[in-house]
């Protein structure tokens, strides 16, 4: 069955084969969670949501999710058994632990605060059933957010792998906003994730537009904005000001093992997010 879902994908290497491995398994975790009143209280968000319910054409590593209430008290581990056991459903016997937190502050990143869970599920045969010449262990990252900024929108996605059931995830606009703020704020301090650029060049593309609303909520959780309000034009100046000040170089180095054709980079530049930057939509 695991070769069968990993033949879609029509691999060309070891690297692309691996990712559809870790996307599968993604969508095995995201059914065992179906299975729990999980989806009553979070929502799914972030790359892997966008890339699993939304067609983006890049690979995505974690899990992460929104509580739709702030819950210190809430935890991941009653679902732990859900997982485990949808993994056996297929063959596959995983472990889950919690991820050590190497940074001890209030703000981690622009997503991953100090009332955000972690756990690491661990594939650790997984290569090999899968038929993978490969010595490479497959782990993925799972988030709760159980203080989030609120003020998204949500919808039902159908997934039908390993079987048909429903995901709540954030709408578009929503996950744009999220994205925006990713690029603008994340605390990286020299290091910059090239998936936040890729994806917001994903967006424009498609028309998307922008929630400012969520997108203010985000910036004033975490201490980047303390004004009331702000507007279309203070979101693009600050958009163009980290355009022109980034090295592109590293953008790209970061991204590109993610995505099956690096040419897409070759037209990156401060002029082209810029350009970019006129025609984004925002409501």
């Amino acid at each position: 069955m695991i070769k069968e879902w990993i033949a879609e994908y029509q691999p060309k290497n070891e690297e692309e084969t691996l990712s559809a491995l870790r996307e599968i398994m993604q969508e095995i975790s995201l059914s065992g969670l179906s299975r729990t009143d999980f989806f009553d209280k979070a929502a799914f968000y972030g790359g892997t949501a966008l890339r699993i319910f939304y067609g983006l054409d890049r690979f995505s590593e974690d899990l992460d999710f929104s509580l739709l209430e702030s819950n210190s008290d809430f935890s991941l581990e009653p679902y732990f058994p859900f997982i485990i056991e949808e993994f056996e459903a297929v063959g596959i016997k995983v472990s889950i632990r919690e991820k050590d937190k190497k940074i001890k502050s209030q703000i981690e990143s622009a997503f991953l605060k100090s009332e955000t869970i972690w756990k690491e599920l661990v594939l650790e045969d997984i290569v090999k059933q899968a038929g993978i010449q490969s010595n490479k262990s497959i782990k993925i990252k799972i988030e709760v957010d159980r203080k989030p900024p609120l003020g998204f929108e949500m919808e039902e996605k159908l997934l039908l792998r390993p079987f048909s059931f429903y995901v709540k995830c954030f709408t578009l606009p929503s996950l744009f906003a999220g994205k925006t703020h990713a690029l603008l704020f994340r605390k990286w301090k020299t290091r910059v994730k090239g998936r936040d650029w890729y994806d917001f060049e994903w967006y424009i593309k498609k028309g998307i537009p922008l929630d400012i609303g969520h997108f203010l909520k985000r910036a004033k959780d975490t201490g980047d904005w303390t004004k009331k309000t702000i507007t279309k034009e203070q979101i693009k100046d600050l958009l163009s000001e980290k355009f022109n000040t980034v090295s592109f170089d590293t953008v790209k180095d970061d991204v590109v093992r993610f995505i099956k054709d690096d040419k897409a980079l070759k037209i990156w530049s401060p002029k082209y997010f810029n350009d970019l930057l006129v025609k984004m939509k925002m409501e």
